[in-house]
């Protein structure tokens, strides 16, 4: 593996890499260049790989042991003295356990840290239902100032973690435990926070899909095109501030529209697009697939995708079903704004 990071890693490399370790050997590239770059860990150094950070700027990593809301306070803390802090921790503790310090001492100041959430979703499946995170996304959008990202692999987590570095206020990106296949083959490719990505051009659906489901979304439309079924997927990594002109462009044109994410349906991806939909007045046929109102079950991270029809099979059925409703075809949106 080469030390340098960047477009000298091959096809191989990802595959082998998962999104904590690119996020952690990125962190530590950027360290060299930024000496404002500090990073914060509650006893979680290895388990989220900021402890790549920590082996090359031994002296910038702070543990602050098992405490996440004093992690949140002691990266609140440094943002204050003007460096830049990386926090890492597992996902439902940023979320949950530390969310009123995230609240009331980063965003309400809106400080520039930078929490970097892993073992995200169902990622963490065997560990049980009070480790998966399920609602961090629904948390995190909430809150006022912070900007949230949901990479669909290594190369986009890498390239968010280098793209974070321009934005004054508080960012929150979650990645999954790291055994998720990667969306794309190399780094190649266009990344900008707040603007989608179409990963598949087509006519009759599309779907809107973050994390790990873009992927899935991507072998399902192609599982359909031997129907016939022209099916458009759309990256949305960025859930806040949301790529709105890329959600009504996938509705004037294709009149159906599926979120997928591995997260519960409410307050997630599914009812940020439904926003900016209802706000503009045009109608479609609209779906949310992901975690129903319900705590997910326990069991290995692919078994709990099929359960939960975050597969490609899954994803398959829904756009079936979805295809099959009704929608008013009969509107001339040509006049409209």
């Amino acid at each position: 593996m080469a030390d340098n990071i960047g477009t000298t890693w091959t096809t191989y490399d990802a595959n082998k890499m998962t999104s904590r370790e690119i996020y952690g050997r990125v962190l530590a590239e950027l360290g060299e260049k930024n000496d404002k770059i500090v990073g914060v860990t509650a006893d979680l150094a290895n388990s989220t790989n900021i402890g790549l950070f920590g082996d090359k700027f031994p002296e910038r990593l702070f543990n602050v042991g098992i405490a996440e809301q004093n992690l949140f306070g002691v990266a609140a803390g440094l943002a204050k003295t003007g460096l830049i802090p990386f926090a890492s921790t597992f996902a439902i503790f940023a979320a949950l356990r530390g969310g009123e310090f995230v609240r009331t001492d980063i965003t309400y100041q809106n400080l520039p840290v930078r929490i970097i959430a892993t073992h995200s979703g169902l990622s963490f499946g065997t560990a049980g239902t009070t480790h998966h995170a399920t609602e961090d996304i629904a948390v995190m959008r909430s809150m006022a100032n912070m900007t949230v990202v949901v990479p669909a692999d290594g190369w986009e987590t890498g390239k968010a973690v280098r793209a974070t570095i321009d934005i004054p206020g508080p960012f929150y990106m979650r990645v999954g435990r790291g055994f998720e296949p990667p969306l794309h083959e190399n780094d190649d490719f266009e990344f900008e926070i707040g603007k989608a990505m179409t990963v598949k051009d087509g006519s009759d659906l599309t779907i809107i899909a973050c994390g790990t489901p873009v992927l899935q979304a991507r072998e399902a439309a192609r599982e359909l095109e031997y129907d016939g079924i022209s099916v458009r997927v759309i990256n949305m990594h960025t859930i806040k501030p949301i790529d709105k002109e890329a959600i009504m462009k996938a509705v004037v044109e294709t009149r159906r529209i599926l979120t997928v994410e591995e997260h519960n349906i409410y307050g997630g991806l599914g009812e940020a697009v439904g926003a900016v939909i209802a706000e503009s007045g045009k109608g479609c046929a609209f779906t949310r697939l992901g975690i129903p109102d319900e705590y997910s079950v326990i069991g290995y991270p692919e078994d709990l995708y099929a359960r939960y029809k975050l597969d490609a099979t899954g994803i398959a059925e829904t756009v079936r079903e979805l295809l099959g409703k009704e929608i008013e075809a009969d509107e001339d949106w040509s006049d409209e704004d």
